[in-house]
């Protein structure tokens, strides 16, 4: 027993400050075929185009509006997660696209 507390105390502390699956929409998302990157931090969301605007936010979906300049100016896109790497994407005017989440080469840019 005493050899199996710390092993316990290290596995305990290891599932701790490990990293939670992602299971929010929140995140840096990869359209399949453009190189367009959607990131998402609560309400707060970084365009394609690069503008910064606030949308609406849920947990699992959310939606914003088409900032001037940018291609469906004025209009709404509508985001719903559909898995842990999976974002569906609707634009003004389009079909619904899925996305991906970012590989980590993608986060620095």
């Amino acid at each position: 027993m005493r050899r199996a507390l710390p092993c316990l105390l290290t596995l305990g502390l290891t599932l701790a400050v490990a990293p939670a699956l992602a299971d929010a929409i929140d995140g840096v998302w990869c359209a399949p075929t453009d190189g367009r990157v959607l990131r998402i931090a609560g309400a707060d969301i970084t365009t394609p185009g690069g503008a910064r605007v606030l949308g609406f936010y849920g947990r699992h979906d959310g939606a914003y509006t088409v900032p001037e300049g940018e291609t469906g100016a004025g209009g709404q896109v509508m985001l719903r997660l559909r898995g842990e790497d999976l974002l569906q994407v609707l634009e003004p005017g389009g079909m619904p696209l899925v996305w991906h989440r970012c590989a980590p080469a993608a986060l620095s840019s």
